[in-house]
């Protein structure tokens, strides 16, 4: 298949002092309900963070069925195009998923979707209105990675930058509602998502 990036290296500026990439969601860490919804479609994990980061996601994702690769950010807090280079520099495969860590409810069907769609193109990128979702979207790692640093160097600050330099595919909405629902791209960044999220994860579990 190909490779699965998780972006975490955020401030979480919107969801208090705590790293949300590791807070607890329904008893589980975010970033392991992430990693345990596309671990079974990818070959090989990484993880974009903050080395002030490693070590607790580390014990999150201590038994999880893939062991990650960490790509620590050389870049600090330059977002999450820089998240995405270094992420995406660091995978052995051809292809990768790139996801958000707050992004609990990726279905990995989908996931397997836009590998197959990405296939002999540089990217397929869900576009569900009017913004492309590029955390959750699946590149070709070196050409990604290479548009990703012009960009960086020319000072664009649009994560959608890098995407013009590529070969593309958009993957829109009644593409997307054919195969998943919009729940996929539900991403957590305030405490009364995260709190939403987890009482459906603990319903689901009843």
């Amino acid at each position: 298949m190909g490779a699965g990036v998780i972006i975490a290296g955020g401030r979480s500026t919107r969801f208090g002092d705590r790293d949300k990439a590791v807070a607890d969601l329904a008893g589980t860490p975010m970033i392991r309900r992430v990693a345990d919804r596309i671990g079974s479609v990818v070959d090989e994990l990484v993880v974009n963070c903050r080395d002030d980061q490693i070590a607790a996601i580390e014990a999150a994702l201590s038994d999880a069925a893939l062991a990650p690769t960490f790509a620590p950010d050389e870049r600090p807090d330059e977002g999450p195009m820089a998240g995405i280079a270094t992420g995406l520099a660091a995978v052995e495969a051809e292809y990768a998923l790139v996801v958000a860590c707050d992004m609990p409810f990726v279905d990995p069907d989908f996931v397997t979707y836009l590998f197959e769609r990405a296939s002999g193109h540089d990217a397929a990128v869900p576009r569900p209105d009017e913004w492309f979702q590029t955390t959750q979207a699946v590149y070709r790692a070196e050409p990604m990675v290479a548009a990703c640093e012009d960009a960086l160097d020319r000072g664009e600050g649009r994560i959608v930058e890098p995407l013009f330099e590529l070969d593309y595919v958009v993957v829109d909405r009644e593409e997307i509602e054919a195969r998943t629902t919009l729940e996929t791209f539900e991403n957590l960044n305030t405490r009364e998502e995260f709190e939403a999220a987890a009482e459906q994860f603990e319903g689901d579990q009843t």
